[in-house]
């Protein structure tokens, strides 16, 4: 008995020793660590979701909206809980154009809790399956609210705005370049609970950060503009069986872009169902090409402006210049012997463009390193080809081959005086553009003009800012006027009213086949301006239209979107002639 008893009092010790570490161990050395398990199970943090910012066109003179948010309901089956033959009886009349699953799918595996059936469910569905689970006929059911967007315009304008997809990430277009501006930042709160998980209005630890909603973005888009940008773009693509086209139109007093259209377009409400990518691609940002003749614009206007050349200065046209012994020909036949540059620009004769790289480099007789050093100066320091535009947009940089470069051969350049061996924008060309004709002031492209506040109210963004000059006044004057005689004769046939300057330059981009250029595949392309006579130009319209194994010209497929453009831009601006009260 002693014994026994003498033993019992040592496992009692033990015990008691036992415990006492353990309480040390618990109390004090993992103290934190218990601490952190009591909070975790008695606080409950959750996400405050920031509303996504509205995105808005101008109508006029005020914003309209163009891109909303609509509150939607995701709808998600716990198959352990569910009877799978009154959900499907249920849910399958209310779900059958929001369904993203199978029923057979969602109770193939019982063992799953969580199984998406539906996304994008709008409110009058959702409280009918909602009143159903209040019945007791549904069990398992449950609906996730959420937000989707809503595209009042339809499918206006759908490659610059882009979409969201079912994450909430903006893709492509504004959506995606904008995200962060958008998306806000999203909040949290944390809440101390007691056993039956209620939540407490006492403690330290209740933690409410707000969320902060996206802004809502005011585009210098004209939602009127842009309509009949893809209008005219729509009717040419038809006429000439074309398969893509697009086309800009910009303000060149300060940057602003008023239309940013590609065809063909897409529903962004249904992004998921497009079959080919391509349609999100931002054609005027996002894809670099060789422009054409359109850079005779840039290459003359760079002889100007050093001294080099006037519209009257006069070379002797055989039809071809040899340059690296190759052969480079005009694409016009005619108007052979010696003629003025004006008639150069008229005819769009190549040979021009590579007399005035001849004319930049001090020889008339052959291109020089100094010629090339000046072109590139122009063409990549001063009007930007070759450099991202700044725009808030996704956007390509494109390649200008530097005169030092091993691949700088004296062809390339004489080449890209019309704009091939060279690859810009859309968007980059219409800036230099604008440059060029605006007196030389050359301004970032923008497409954000400002925000529609919490209380409603229109906000402008900054005033545009002149980045730098890329021709003097002078320049800029005389270039007017040979765009304006370069489309009035042999070009406008007459179409142009009275009273008003108009003034552009075609450009028919050549594909290239087996690594030489070819006719076979062409792009046609035109770029001018309008305004009232003697006044600067206000607005720059700049088209492109294409197709694979289609041969498109800028006069005869290109020019004539322009034409409708440019009568358009007149009315709509209220632009009144030349000698009008």
């Amino acid at each position: 008995m002693k014994n026994r008893e003498k033993a019992l009092k040592i496992l009692l010790a033990v015990a008691v020793v036992v415990v006492l570490l353990q309480l040390f161990l618990i109390q004090i050395v993992q103290h934190n660590s218990w601490v952190k398990k009591a909070e975790d199970e008695h606080i409950v943090q959750s996400t405050i979701k920031a509303r996504r910012g509205e995105i808005y066109l101008m109508d006029g003179e005020e914003p309209t909206i163009a891109v909303m948010n609509e509150t939607v309901w995701t709808l998600v089956i716990d198959p352990m809980l569910a009877d799978a033959e009154a959900t499907e009886k249920y849910l399958a009349p209310l779900i059958k154009d929001t369904k993203v699953a199978e029923f057979k799918d969602v109770f193939a595996d019982k063992t799953r809790r969580y199984y998406v059936l539906a996304r994008r469910i709008k409110r009058d569905d959702a409280a009918k399956i909602r009143d159903k689970v209040k019945e007791e006929v549904l069990a398992g059911v449950y609906l996730k609210e959420g937000n989707a967007r809503v595209y009042p315009e339809g499918q206006l304008a759908s490659s610059l705005l882009g979409f969201v997809n079912i994450e909430g990430e903006g893709q492509y277009g504004v959506e995606g370049a904008l995200d962060k501006e958008l998306a806000g930042e999203n909040g949290v709160l944390k809440t101390i609970t007691d056993v039956n998980n209620i939540a407490l209005s006492i403690g330290d630890e209740n933690v409410r950060v707000p969320a902060k909603d996206g802004k809502n973005v005011v585009l210098s888009i004209d939602r009127n503009v842009q309509y009949k940008m893809e209008q005219f773009l729509k009717e040419q693509m038809d006429s000439s069986h074309a398969e893509h086209a697009a086309g800009l139109v910009m303000n060149p007093r300060n940057g602003e872009i008023w239309a940013l259209a590609n065809l063909p377009s897409y529903d962004a409400a249904n992004y998921n169902k497009v079959e080919d990518a391509t349609v999100f691609i931002n054609e005027p940002l996002e894809t670099a090409y060789e422009p054409g003749s359109m850079c005779k614009t840039f290459s003359f206007s760079a002889a100007i402006d050093q001294g080099k050349m006037t519209p009257s200065s006069t070379y002797n046209n055989n039809g071809y210049l040899m340059v690296d012994d190759w052969k480079i020909e005009n694409a016009y036949k005619g108007q052979l012997g010696t003629i003025t540059m004006q008639t150069g620009l008229d005819y769009s004769l190549n040979t021009s463009s590579m007399t005035a790289l001849m004319w930049l480099g001090g020889d008339p007789n052959q291109i020089t390193q100094a010629g090339k050093n000046k072109l590139y100066e122009y063409y990549h320091d001063k009007f930007g080809f070759g450099e991202y535009t700044g725009i808030e947009l996704f956007e390509a940089p494109g390649v200008i081959t530097e005169p030092d470069a091993a691949d700088a051969y004296n062809s390339r350049y004489a080449n890209m005086t019309f704009g091939q061996g060279m690859q810009i924008t859309m968007m980059q060309l219409a800036a230099a553009f604008s440059s060029v004709i605006n007196g030389g002031d050359f301004y970032r492209p923008t497409i954000v003009a400002g925000e529609v506040t919490k209380d409603g109210e229109f906000k402008y963004g900054e005033f545009p800012e002149v980045i730098r000059q890329t021709v003097s006044v002078e320049t800029s004057e005389t270039m007017r006027q040979m765009l304006y005689g370069t489309r009035s004769y042999k070009r406008a046939n007459g179409t142009d009213p009275e009273g008003y300057y108009i003034g552009g330059k075609t450009g028919t981009s050549q594909g290239i086949k087996d690594g030489a250029y070819t006719f076979d595949e062409t792009v046609g392309n035109y770029i001018g301006f309008g305004g009232a006579e003697g006044e600067l130009p206000e607005y720059v319209i700049m088209v492109k239209i294409w197709g694979e194994g289609k041969k498109m010209e800028g006069e005869k497929d290109a020019m004539p979107i322009f034409d409708k453009m440019n009568k358009y831009m007149i009315d709509y601006l209220k632009i009144k002639p030349k000698g009008a009260n």
